[in-house]
């Protein structure tokens, strides 16, 4: 049985390299992804580039067993490559669904990764559909993939198709495209997802979803891709261009310096760890408590704790040790045993007899979060406070983010002293949302999920499997006619 956490799951992470001569680029590419593996664990993929001809592999499965010595040693060096981790907001777990997408076509070959979700998706996939296109995944990003290729059927070069595509494209999307001689990178207008570009000692670019890829591969970053921008890596230059930008208002998704982020990471130049401590501090002054240890939720809480501690002056305590070999997902072959505490386990001598201040990143469905609360009562501690370094969950997401429906959220069902009671707390306290300006300096960012107000229009079809459904429902159609 595969167990998923009832958590918030991540986005996905895109890769990119561009090279002047040809190079070990499936090598960064695997070190890039293995940095970004945070951000999806359903699925990854590598392509290839080399002088024209696409060499590819993806599969199911985390960055290093799907990507062993062996399958590494059969790619070509090459100067361009892209590549992908995915979890999957749009479409199902399944191998067709692995990114990045390949398209051949009249003028050449493209492959292409993506982050987000497009608010637009099913609008445009049903238009492709009256006019012939025939879809073979049920991710949105294969609709990105046609309008692109459309585009190119008359546009001059693959970079004016992408801009052409833009205008088409509502919602969240960062790209990373790879043609058979450039590497194109893009931002949506509202820069809802994260995406910046650096360099290696030896000259070689590389674009990612969020500087810590690019610093393990041993290169600086030199900056983040603006909303709207596109950037054009190719043989003796790097262009950017900015005819999408300042078209609408900057919305990077909070949740990224909340939750998705690596902490080490640098998004829109502020840095994740310093935010997630700010998140720590709002907490204790918005929530004091008088309690003897502060401790995190690995990893996502750990940051905030530090920083509850450090302004209410409580010591910081690693009272939680999390199981560093299992991911957020895991094959468990019964339901015999608690997976939290396979998971986790709680330090008993740092929490037996004392009052705790638990901090985490999110309060979902409440049941993680009260077994959690339970293993702190099992190893003896005396009261459990919670604090949440975001606030209430009231709203599905529409970019990217695996909040499909408002039913599964406990804030939208219960109240503040029920959900307490329901977790089995001593007190709990969330981050005020008028705070969350005070996290990135700044009101640029997207909080929907919080309080409902959107930057798009709303979709009318929001479900994960939407085009799943889609495709169920043309098959039975199609066998109905043939009969």
């Amino acid at each position: 049985m595969i167990m998923a956490d009832t958590g918030i799951h991540e986005e996905c992470g895109v890769f990119g390299v561009f090279s002047e001569k040809p190079t070990d680029v499936a090598g960064l590419s695997y070190y890039g992804l293995y940095a970004l593996q945070h951000r999806g664990q359903e699925s990854c993929g590598i392509v290839v580039n080399d002088d024209g001809i696409f060499v590819s592999y993806k599969d199911l499965g985390l960055v290093n067993d799907v990507f062993t010595s062996s399958v590494l040693a059969k790619f070509p060096q090459g100067n361009i490559a892209v590549a992908h981790t995915r979890y999957g907001t749009t479409g199902r777990t399944d191998r067709n669904n692995c990114q990045p997408i390949e398209v051949n076509h009249q003028k050449g070959r493209m492959a292409l990764a993506h982050n987000g979700n497009l608010s637009n998706a099913a609008l445009l996939r049903s238009s492709l559909e009256m006019n012939g296109a025939i879809f073979h995944t049920t991710s949105d990003t294969e609709t990105i993939a046609y309008i692109i290729t459309k585009e190119r059927l008359s546009a001059p070069s693959i970079e004016d198709a992408v801009s052409k595509a833009m205008f088409t494209l509502e919602g969240a999307y960062s790209l990373v495209v790879m043609s058979a001689q450039k590497l194109i990178c893009a931002r949506d207008p509202h820069g809802f997802r994260p995406l910046c570009y650096g360099q290696t000692a030896d000259g070689t670019y590389v674009v990612a979803s969020e500087s810590c890829a690019i610093t393990a591969v041993g290169g600086r970053l030199i900056r983040d891709v603006e909303p709207g921008e596109i950037i054009v890596f190719s043989k003796g230059s790097v262009t950017s261009r900015k005819e999408h930008c300042n078209k609408a208002e900057k919305k990077t998704c909070i949740f990224e310096y909340i939750y998705f982020a690596r902490p080490d990471s640098v998004v829109d130049g502020i840095g994740v760890h310093a935010s997630r401590v700010k998140a720590g501090r709002i907490l204790a002054k918005a929530h004091p408590v008088k309690a003897d240890i502060v401790i995190g939720v690995p990893d996502s809480g750990l940051d905030a704790a530090i920083g509850y501690s450090m302004e209410s002056g409580i010591p910081y305590s690693m009272g939680l040790i999390k199981n560093k070999y299992i991911g957020r997902t895991f094959i468990a072959p019964d339901g015999r045993l608690d997976k939290v505490k396979i998971k986790l386990s709680a330090v008993e001598s740092e929490v037996k007899g004392k009052s705790v201040v638990l901090i985490d990143d999110s309060i979902v469905r409440g049941t993680t979060c009260a077994r959690i609360v339970n293993l702190l009562r099992q190893a003896g501690a005396k009261e459990v406070h919670m604090r949440v370094s975001a606030p209430p969950f009231l709203n599905p997401c529409y970019y990217g983010t695996d909040i499909d429906s408002r039913e599964n959220l406990i804030a939208c069902k219960y109240s503040f002293t029920e959900i307490t009671q329901l977790i089995n707390a001593d007190s709990l306290g969330y981050l005020p949302l008028e705070s969350l300006p005070e996290l990135t300096g700044s009101n640029e960012f997207c909080s929907a999920c919080f309080d409902g107000n959107y930057p798009t229009e709303i979709p009318t079809d929001t479900r994960k499997d939407r085009f799943e459904q889609q495709l169920s429902k043309k098959k039975a159609e199609d066998k109905t006619t043939a009969g």
